[in-house]
């Protein structure tokens, strides 16, 4: 596991609680909206997001890859020819590594690559993805989650093209909701990712141009957080 950097969670005492436009779900300004600065308006820690975003990666890692050695490859039970007499080396088995077809020698075998950091790093580190994220004017907030019946792509499409960021990676983040209508309704646009506001990780912030909530979810992403 590698050695994580000493972490602070500072914030800009200095500047005050910043201010975002709110957009209708027509994609029009209507309000302005204040986010929390101990979330929004930390000092963005580079080091320990590069060290969380290789862990996420290195969870991710399969690590399926295998080989045979020479005890695991099918054939090679006879001895190729006598010990002694022929004139060629001794030989024990025609799957000995030396030979084609042989067994590998120190070939990888499936392992877990995985590793995990303390609940606070991981705390930290997605303060510090935010307030990244808002110093580049990459975070929209909207003026409530779309109220739908019934599953309908069409309406998140809609949502996207009047903000100017269909086609965009946009994570959307939302609060709990018993129907799963909204999950519906957004898994099947291209680039766009949906997670509830206690499931999002640092990983899913920085891989995405965008982040989209509702000014009710972001109250509850400040009570998880702080």
């Amino acid at each position: 596991m590698a050695k994580t950097t000493k972490k602070k969670e500072t914030v800009n005492k200095n500047n005050e609680a910043p201010v975002v436009d709110v957009y209708s779900l027509a994609g029009k300004k209507v309000d302005k909206f204040k986010l929390d600065p101990v979330v929004f308006s930390a000092t963005v820690n580079k080091p320990l997001l590069h060290e969380i975003i290789q862990m996420y990666r290195a969870n991710s890692r399969q690590g399926n890859a295998s080989t045979k050695t020479k005890g695991l490859v099918s054939g090679g039970g006879k001895k190729p020819w006598r010990q002694k007499g022929t004139g060629r080396a001794r030989s024990g088995s025609t799957r000995s590594p030396l030979w084609r077809h042989g067994g590998t020698i120190f070939g990888p075998l499936p392992r877990d690559f995985g590793y995990d950091m303390p609940k606070k790093t991981k705390r930290i580190a997605l303060i510090s993805s935010l307030s990244a994220k808002l110093k580049d004017n990459e975070i929209m907030v909207i003026e409530k989650d779309p109220e739908l019946k019934k599953p309908k792509t069409s309406e998140i499409a809609k949502l996207l093209v009047s903000l100017k960021t269909y086609g965009e990676r946009v994570l959307f983040l939302y609060r709990d909701t018993k129907d799963g209508v909204i999950i519906k309704s957004c898994r099947n646009i291209e680039n766009m990712t949906i997670k509830r506001y206690v499931d999002f990780n640092t990983y899913d912030v920085l891989s995405n141009s965008k982040i989209l909530f509702s000014k009710e979810t972001h109250d509850a992403i400040v009570k998880r957080l702080k």
